[in-house]
């Protein structure tokens, strides 16, 4: 590469590639956004780690221990490791963008490994919780109809383990319940669920209050106005319903998907049978309920066997 390219000083580099993901790539203001802000921060600790005004032959010179000491300074920071991950890739992004336009080349960079993120546990809601937030449905000021179809829904969710986009994916045509539901959930797999008669019996109140027709290939749950009913309405019942009855940000409607694992699993339920139900691909993905029963219970023992105490 010419010297002249290799004088460019990163700021001027950085210039150009947002413009790039602006006018070529189209990305979202929220995206670029991001990318401002996680390649500002790399710009600027470059600049203090190597007491200079990077060019883009300081960047051609980084050690894979440069790199290293950037990734952990935004740990001590505080940085969770998943969102370091992002930054990282912003980062890589960034070069391979440096690479096509000026040919600058960072073989440390490749050296270099993301890291190693801890799956989240799953947050269900208690017991006591997912009866609370079902039974708050009816005491809004709600259509009669719309009340009942949003118990309907989050029934589903609770008492069958529904993902939200399988609740809604339902038609006409399912009505009236029978004991068991063929669902088609990722990756195109089917799996049967029992419909417990709860269940059966808040979808067939909202059936009978509905005011619009409910034919066999049309949207078995609708929006105020007769289309389909949208997750985002789902989500934003939710929202309301845990602000009314003072539950933290993780009520989500997956978290009724996750109270029904883990609530059948406190009671005696058989892991490889939830993962059936839940329709996982693999064992570990449901492993996750048993981890979270596990903590909940040696909770529960420290604080009320007598051993466990310290004085």
């Amino acid at each position: 590469m010419a010297a002249q390219g290799l004088s460019l000083h990163l700021s001027e580099a950085l210039a150009a590639f947002y413009a790039h993901l602006e006018g070529e790539r189209r990305l979202s203001p929220r995206t670029l956004d991001a990318y401002r802000r996680d390649l500002d921060g790399f710009a600027a600790f470059m600049g203090l780690h190597l007491a200079a005004d990077i060019t883009l032959a300081d960047l051609q010179a980084l050690r894979p221990s440069d790199f290293r000491a950037w990734m952990a300074d935004r740990r001590r920071s505080g940085l969770a490791a998943r969102s370091l991950s992002r930054e990282l890739s912003a980062v890589r992004t960034l070069f391979s963008y440096l690479q096509r336009r000026w040919q600058v080349d960072v073989p440390a960079l490749s050296l270099v490994e993301s890291p190693r993120s801890t799956p989240s546990k799953p947050k269900p809601v208690s017991e006591d919780a997912a009866r609370a937030l079902i039974e708050e449905t009816g005491k809004r000021q709600a259509a009669g109809w719309i009340e009942a179809r949003d118990a309907a829904v989050l029934l589903l969710l609770y008492g069958c383990g529904l993902r939200i986009s399988e609740a809604l994916g339902l038609a006409g045509r399912d009505h009236p319940l029978g004991e068991i539901l063929r669902i088609t959930g990722k990756g195109s797999k089917t799996r049967i669920v029992p419909v417990l008669p709860a269940v059966r019996e808040a979808c067939a109140k909202y059936v009978a209050v509905c005011p619009f027709d409910l034919e066999p290939d049309q949207p078995l749950f609708r929006g105020a106005r007769g289309g389909a009913l949208g997750a985002r309405t789902v989500q934003a019942l939710m929202q309301e319903l845990r602000g009314r009855l003072g539950l933290a940000d993780s009520a989500t409607p997956h978290a009724l998907r996750h109270a029904f694992a883990t609530h059948l699993l406190a009671h005696g339920g058989d892991l490889r049978a939830i993962q059936e139900l839940l329709g996982h691909a693999s064992l570990s993905t449901t492993q996750v309920y048993a981890d979270v029963e596990t903590q909940r219970l040696m909770s529960i023992y420290e604080g009320a066997h007598p051993r466990a105490r310290r004085d």
